[in-house]
């Protein structure tokens, strides 16, 4: 017959080497101090920002003479076409811009340009920030 404490060590010795000890730990990260800095900053820029990123349809373009009055009665006509759609009127010199909608994807942007594109043929969809959804 085998020796009894063999036996035994080699039922106990496994459980030995999985027992937990229930000692707290600390950790320590070591980082480069730039990183903080660009958290920072990242969290100084989104604070800055109005809105998402999203999807609008811009529905009028132009520069030149008489252009903001012409985006004027683009705006004017598509609140009383789309009375439940958000429109704004952007001027980055020297160009006007008129577009429509608050769209978190680009597939609701073209669901609701092929609506829109009766009235405006000449409507596209074009990546920008957005206003935040109302949430109820």
């Amino acid at each position: 017959m085998r020796n009894p404490l063999v036996i035994i060590f080699c039922f106990l010795f496994p459980a030995v080497l999985f027992a937990q000890n229930s000692v707290e730990g600390k950790v320590k990260i070591i980082q480069d101090p730039a990183i903080e800095q660009l958290v920072q900053k990242h969290i100084r820029v989104n604070e800055t920002r109005d809105g998402i990123p999203g999807y609008r349809i811009q529905i009028f373009f132009d520069s030149g003479a008489n252009s903001r009055t012409k985006a004027t009665m683009v705006c004017e006509e598509f609140r009383r076409l789309y009375p439940s759609t958000g429109i704004y009127l952007n001027f980055i010199a020297p160009n006007y811009k008129v577009r429509a909608g608050d769209f978190r994807t680009r597939l609701d942007a073209t669901r609701f340009l092929q609506e829109v594109q009766v009235d405006y043929p000449s409507a596209y969809v074009v990546a920008d920030q957005i206003n935040l959804p109302n949430i109820d």
